[in-house]
């Protein structure tokens, strides 16, 4: 009942008869719009069975009136305000605190994604919050779920998921990993430097954003040991890599120093293949896939982010900690 008496407040004149009031067509539609959109917006408020809604819902059919230029309406309407709504008399509007206001906010939130000039800002800003809540949230001790070799996924049936190509034509013979930003030790590292370091594999599930999962084994050498040898600045925020297909990638610091987090160069205990990102990838298994960047070629220490990462400059989100 609440519902349906909302609606015809919302309502009060037929958008066709308002529409017969002005000259102007486009003015019209403009018009027709806006109280359709106050339709939507009364069943919604309708739910709340907020009393207080009902004189917004009110206001907001009188303003249609005002628009359409009906002034004896607008007067008729002043002139029995008291009587639209005996529920709401001017005491008890006076009456109402700050908890029944606030009861409104969800409704004004869902209210403003229908206008499109917000809806982007506003679901950039829940995605900021989104990530730095989880980033918050991120605990470097927490470590992902490992498998036993039973479980793990035969490497045929491993999914092959690129950016753009399964091989960007990496030459072995001639690659290094160059280390710049805030390191003691900037320069160019070959594949032989990096698998000096101490090994560690390890089965995990690798997530992909487009919905599927599996049980990987995956060799290299932590992040965390590489950094140690450039000599980075662990107060810097930021891990940043580009990659042989023009692919590139940040980190947050607290998940490039996490012990899963690798520079791998294996997979299934056996040399990483072109199509799985050869020579050097990362393996993340606290983050979604899309954060584990294949065929790597730059590697910098940053506290400021000139580019963020190829998806999330897509709309994506940073964070994506699983």
């Amino acid at each position: 009942m609440g519902g349906r008496k909302l609606f015809r407040l919302v309502c009060l004149e037929k958008p066709s008869k308002a529409s017969k009031r002005l000259t102007n067509w486009g003015e019209s539609l403009r018009i027709l719009n806006s109280v359709v959109k106050r339709q939507i917006l009364g069943e919604t408020f309708a739910t709340w069975a907020n009393p207080m809604v009902e004189c917004v819902c009110w206001a907001g059919g009188l303003w249609i009136h005002a628009v359409s230029g009906d002034k004896k309406v607008v007067d008729a309407k002043l002139a029995d305000a008291k009587n639209v709504s005996p529920k709401v008399s001017q005491r008890r509007f006076r009456q109402m605190n700050r908890r029944e206001l606030l009861k409104l906010t969800p409704v004004i939130a869902l209210g403003a994604f229908a206008i499109p000039a917000l809806r982007e800002p506003l679901l950039k800003q829940g995605l900021r919050f989104s990530d730095w809540a989880s980033g918050k949230l991120f605990r470097s001790g927490q470590l992902a779920p490992t498998f036993a070799d039973s479980a793990v996924t035969p490497l045929e049936k491993f999914p092959i998921n690129d950016y753009d190509v399964d091989d960007p034509g990496v030459i072995f013979e001639n690659w290094t990993l160059s280390v710049s930003g805030e390191v003691q030790k900037p320069g160019e590292y070959s594949l032989s430097q990096i698998q000096a370091l101490p090994r560690t594999r390890q089965n995990t599930r690798h997530v992909c954003v487009e919905g599927w999962d599996v049980i990987g084994r995956f060799g290299g050498t932590r992040l965390s040991e590489f950094l140690k040898l450039v000599g980075a600045d662990a107060t810097a925020r930021y891990i940043t890599v580009s990659c042989a297909d023009d692919y590139y990638e940040s980190l947050d610091m607290a998940t490039a120093l996490h012990p899963q987090t690798l520079l791998c160069y294996e997979m299934y205990d056996q040399p990483l293949t072109r199509e799985h990102g050869a020579p050097l990838r990362l393996t993340i298994p606290t983050k979604i896939g899309y954060k584990q960047a294949k065929y790597l070629t730059e590697l910098k220490v940053t506290r400021v982010l000139d580019r963020v990462g190829y998806w999330e400059d897509q709309g994506y989100s940073w964070f994506y900690g699983l």
